[in-house]
């Protein structure tokens, strides 16, 4: 079977070709990519190149697929699988293997399998570590945002508390309890919002932080405070750009402080206003990945001693993680669209993903069978003018609530040019 995939040759150096698969054979399984969505980590594998711990020693011999976060169809499966995957079936990936202790991973380190290519082999491996997973939804797009909603559910996993009298830790948010999520207006912010107010464990306050009172409205407009009183949450979108914020986030408390508190953007006054306004027992989630290895913030360390104030960190999620979140979305009681800001084809993979940080917005989401340049879910409208399937794809998303959704993918699916013709 032929492939079309982007491929790491070495450092910034990806390049979109053709190539033959192996057949699936007796272990393997062979699959269509339906889309993919660009993830920073990828940024950092072109950037760092055969230097990446996930990124092969010799990639510019042997080049590998770049791309983790996807989902597609199963075409044909090796007899040791049949049991339990079939032609047809929907699936996402947790490129976390673990495999024997092996830092290797989907979308970086196998000749077979990424997330920007037309087709791929999946090896064995995959499945032995339980790493393809079953999707029973019907949007490819928000199985293929599996992997980013598992690093949230990951971190309302490790929250942790403490038991008086006890040394026994209790595990996740304090259900009930209260819940600030700093600088959380953004793409990641509007995912935790969502698992807050549609999860299994859900907090009686949900507070969300922001100095950009656009992005909070726009924030508001999605998961709405109205929703969440459905929900029996108590939502608030509260701009922070004040005189003394760290006064005003209390005083909402109730002036006892926060339970469980989120900082969702890498920047020092975010964590030192996270600290301040834990309540006591609290836990802050340091979330967002810091670029800078030296970066650092002060935490007030006589709550530690008194007040049994403490901090956490997660990096990614386990399957168990991405299963919950592939069932959730399923269900349909979670909508992670928000994450997306940008769609485009194949084609424009490789210039995405090597100027994602100059790229504003969130999620760019990749359809690996079309064939036209990424353009901004903002902009459709615009577009539209000239060019009637732009002008589709923003009547569906307006009818959304601006955002991404099964209409506007079966639009790109059935109508926009194909790879190759």
């Amino acid at each position: 079977m032929k492939t079309t995939a982007l491929r790491i040759h070495g450092k910034m150096d990806l390049r979109l070709e053709n190539f033959e698969l192996p057949p699936a054979g007796e272990d393997g399984i062979l699959a269509e990519v339906v889309c993919d969505s660009i993830c920073m980590s990828s940024y950092k594998a072109a950037k760092q190149g055969p230097e990446h711990k996930r990124v092969p020693d010799d990639c510019a011999a042997n080049p590998t697929i770049i791309g983790h976060e996807f989902a597609g169809r199963i075409l044909e499966v090796g007899a040791r699988w049949r049991d339990q995957f079939r032609p047809g079936d929907r699936f996402g990936i947790q490129p976390a293997l673990m495999y024997q202790g092996s830092l290797d991973a989907p979308g970086y380190s196998f000749p077979t399998i990424g997330g920007d290519a037309t087709h791929v082999r999946i090896p064995s491996c995959v499945m032995e570590m339980s790493c393809l997973l079953n999707y029973g939804g019907e949007a490819f797009f928000l199985a293929s945002l599996a992997e980013p909603v598992s690093c949230i559910i990951g971190a309302l996993k490790a929250q942790y508390h403490t038991t008086p009298a006890s040394y026994e830790h209790q595990m996740g948010i304090v259900a009930g309890g209260k819940v600030a999520c700093l600088a959380s207006a953004g793409p990641m912010g509007l995912g935790l919002v969502d698992l807050l107010v549609h999860g299994d464990r859900k907090p009686a306050l949900v507070v969300v932080t922001d100095i950009d009172q656009a992005r909070l409205d726009r924030a508001a407009a999605i998961v709405t405070p109205a929703e969440a009183r459905a929900n029996g949450v108590d939502l608030r979108y509260v701009n922070t750009r004040t005189a003394n914020p760290v006064q005003d986030l209390l005083g909402i408390s109730g002036g006892t402080g926060f339970d469980d508190v989120f900082a969702m953007a890498p920047v020092a006054p975010v964590v030192e206003q996270g600290d301040a306004i834990l309540g006591r027992d609290g836990c802050l989630n340091f979330f967002a990945g810091p670029t800078d290895p030296a970066f650092s913030a002060k935490f007030n360390f006589y709550n530690v001693h008194y007040g049994s104030t403490h901090i956490v960190g997660t990096s990614g999620g386990t399957k168990e993680d991405m299963q919950d979140a592939l069932v959730l979305m399923a269900a349909g009681r979670i909508n992670p669209a928000a994450m997306i800001t940008h769609v485009g084809g194949l084609t424009a993979a490789r210039e995405a993903t090597l100027h994602l940080p100059e790229i504003p917005g969130g999620k760019k989401l990749i359809y690996t069978h079309a064939d036209f340049p990424l353009v901004a879910i903002d902009d459709l409208a615009r577009l539209g003018q000239d060019n009637p399937l732009y002008a589709e794809l923003a009547g569906a998303c307006a009818r959304h609530n601006g955002l991404w959704n099964l209409e506007a993918e079966r639009i790109v699916l059935d109508k926009f040019p194909k790879l190759n013709g």
